[in-house]
C-alpha cells in the first residue's frame, strides 16, 4: 500500500469516527477539511431539490465563490447527476470534477472536488463520495437545514406529512428496481406509494385518497399504516384490505375512502399477486415495447363500509418486464385545451425514453416534467407513477445497474465504485 493511500484510509476513517456526533451543517467543512488531507482539494457538497430541479450548494466554511446552486437540465453538475457519471467540470478542465452521490440507487446530488493537474478520479474519491452520502443520510432526518435546503417554496402541511411517510423514491436489489415520481411536490395531499422487502417477497402499495384537502391526506396517511401494521404481521393481501377499510370506516364513517392497489411480487419466481380497491389496475411494460393491459375484478374503495372482499389476481412476468403503478391524476387530468393526457401518453413517453439509454430515475423524472409541461405547470389533483422491473430469476449484471439506475460501474474486484 502507497503512502497516499494509507493516508487515504486514515482519512476515510477519520470520518467515520467523527461522524457519530456531527449534524448535517457540520458535514461539508469535516468533509472538505479531511479530503484536503488525502489530495482532494476544495471538496463541496450539491444536493438536488425536492423536485430534481436544481442542486443546492450544502455550504461549509470553504465555499470561496463557488455558485449557490446549478440548473439539473444544462450543466456539467447536472449531466452528472442526470446519468450518475463522473463529468470534469469543463472540457479545458483545470482539476475540477462532478462526481455523483448515491445512497445505494436514490440520488442525493453531486460533489465537486479539485484534484492536481493530471490526476483523475479513483476509486479512493469513489469510496469518499459514497461515504458522504451515508452521512448525508443519517443526518437529514433531523435536520431542518437539509428540507430548507431542498425547497424551493412553502410546502403544505399535508404534503409535510405525506413526504415524511414515504420510502426513498428509488430503490434496488440484485432482481428488482423500483423508482416513483410524485407531484405537485408542494401541495400533494392524498396520493401516497409504500414498499418493503421481506426475504423475496416485495410488497407494493399504491393509494389515491378522496379530495385535495388536509383529510385526504390523513386518509392516506392511515391507509398506508394500517397496511404496514398488518403486512408486518404476515397478514395476506385480503387481511390487509379488510384492515385498511376498518380502519378508514372507524375514523371517517364513510365520509372519506381511499383507491388502492395492494401487490406482492415473489422476485425468484416473477409471481405478481395482487388486488385492486377501486382503482385502476397496473400495466406491464414488456419487451421495453409492448403494452400489456392487466384486468382484475376490482372491489369498492377502502373505506366505504360496503364489506366486499377484493379479488385476487396473480400475474407471471416475464424476465424484464416493468410493472406501471399510477394514479388518475396522470391519466385524467385535462389541461388549458381540455386533452387528458391518457394512459397511452404515459405508456408512449416510457416506449420512446427506453431507446435513450438513461437511468430508471431519470427518465420518470423526466416524465413527471414532460406531464406538467402538458398541463402549464399546474396540476388539479396529485399525480404519482411507480415503475417496478423485475431482471428475472438471476441477478443484474454490474453493466446492467448502470443504465438502469445510474449506479457506477463495478470495478475488477466486483464491487460497485461510484467511478470507472
Amino acid at each position: 500500500m502507497s503512502d497516499m493511500a494509507r493516508v487515504r484510509e486514515r482519512v476515510l476513517g477519520d470520518l467515520i469516527a467523527a461522524s457519530h456526533l456531527m449534524t448535517l451543517d457540520q458535514v461539508p467543512t469535516a468533509v472538505a477539511r479531511r479530503a484536503a488531507r488525502a489530495g482532494w482539494a476544495d471538496v463541496l457538497i450539491y444536493l438536488a431539490d425536492l423536485q430534481q430541479e436544481r442542486l443546492h450548494l450544502l455550504a461549509g466554511e470553504q465555499v470561496g465563490d463557488a455558485p449557490t446552486d446549478l440548473a439539473v437540465e444544462g450543466t456539467v453538475a447536472g449531466r452528472a447527476f442526470q446519468l450518475g457519471e463522473v463529468f470534469p467540470a469543463s472540457a479545458s478542465s483545470t482539476g475540477q470534477w462532478w462526481i455523483p452521490l448515491l445512497d445505494g440507487t436514490e440520488r442525493l446530488g453531486v460533489l465537486r472536488v479539485h484534484l492536481p493537474a493530471g490526476q483523475e478520479p479513483d476509486e479512493d474519491l469513489g469510496q469518499l463520495a459514497g461515504l458522504i452520502a451515508l452521512l448525508l443520510v443519517s443526518k437529514r432526518g433531523t435536520s431542518d437545514s437539509y428540507a430548507r435546503l431542498v425547497r424551493r417554496r412553502r410546502m403544505k402541511a399535508v404534503a409535510e406529512m405525506e413526504w415524511r411517510l414515504m420510502p426513498p423514491r428509488t430503490f434496488a436489489t440484485d432482481r428488482i428496481l423500483l423508482s416513483a415520481v410524485m407531484e405537485p411536490a408542494y401541495e400533494v395531499s392524498g396520493d401516497a406509494f409504500d414498499y418493503a422487502l421481506s426475504g423475496d417477497l416485495l410488497h407494493v402499495a399504491l393509494f389515491d385518497a378522496m379530495g385535495h384537502d388536509t383529510a385526504a391526506g390523513l386518509t392516506a396517511n392511515l391507509a398506508v399504516a394500517t397496511c404496514r401494521s398488518h403486512r408486518r404481521r404476515d397478514a395476506d393481501l385480503l387481511r390487509i384490505a379488510e384492515a385498511i377499510e376498518e380502519a378508514l370506516t372507524e375514523q371517517f364513517h364513510g365520509s372519506r375512502y381511499a383507491t388502492g392497489i395492494l401487490a406482492y411480487l415473489d422476485t425468484a419466481t416473477g409471481v405478481c399477486t395482487w388486488i385492486s380497491c377501486g382503482h385502476y389496475p397496473p400495466v406491464v411494460v414488456r419487451g421495453r415495447r409492448t403494452i400489456v393491459h392487466l384486468s382484475c375484478q376490482p372491489s369498492p374503495p377502502l373505506g366505504t363500509g360496503l364489506g366486499l372482499s377484493a379479488t385476487v389476481c396473480r400475474e407471471q412476468l416475464e424476465p424484464g418486464d416493468r410493472l406501471l403503478f399510477y394514479t388518475d391524476g396522470v391519466t385524467e387530468a385535462r389541461n388549458a385545451c381540455r386533452r387528458e393526457f391518457g394512459l397511452e401518453g404515459l405508456t408512449d413517453f416510457l416506449i420512446r425514453h427506453n431507446t435513450d439509454d438513461l437511468p430508471v430515475p431519470e427518465t420518470l423524472r423526466r416524465l413527471i416534467r414532460h406531464h406538467l409541461d402538458h398541463h402549464r405547470g399546474k396540476l388539479n389533483d396529485d399525480a404519482t407513477i411507480l415503475l417496478l422491473e423485475w431482471h428475472g430469476p438471476v441477478s443484474y449484471r454490474p453493466e446492467d445497474l448502470v443504465t438502469l439506475v445510474g449506479l457506477p460501474p463495478s470495478t475488477s474486484s466486483g464491487e460497485s465504485s461510484v467511478l470507472p
